[in-house]
């Protein structure tokens, strides 16, 4: 009897650990999903961003002008980025603030667009 009771905790016990196990391993391929997605928005971004880095008409530019054009420049890549960040970001850390999420994205834009326009400020200034 005692072998019956073990056998059918067993069966039991493994049934409740695959059931768990199945959700949490597609929640894996989702959240890995995500942040390849992340990834390739962060590189499509980051590629026209630097698109418009070398331009000859960029070489008359002020540091002004040229944050401006930065900042204007690759709308759908740039949404795309953020969409794609936010999603990932609100699957890796479900219980954290939408508007987190949010800030996040809009602060690795900034940086990116900060990036470039630095590289182009400091080779103005070699020039």
């Amino acid at each position: 009897m005692r072998m019956l009771v073990a056998a059918a905790f067993l069966i039991t016990s493994s049934a409740a650990i695959s059931s768990v196990a199945i959700p949490s391993v597609a929640m894996a391929d989702e959240v890995d999903d995500a942040h390849k997605l992340a990834i390739t928005g962060r590189d499509a971004y980051w590629n026209c961003l630097a698109r418009e880095y070398p331009r000859d008409s960029n070489k008359t530019m002020s540091d002004q002008e040229f944050t401006s054009l930065i900042a204007n420049v690759c709308p759908s890549e740039r949404q795309n980025f953020r969409v794609s960040l936010i999603d990932f970001l609100s699957l890796q850390f479900p219980k954290q603030d939408a508007d987190a999420n949010l800030t996040t994205a809009n602060r690795a834009i900034e940086l990116a667009q900060k990036d470039i326009v630095t590289a182009f400020t400091r080779r103005k200034a070699a020039a």
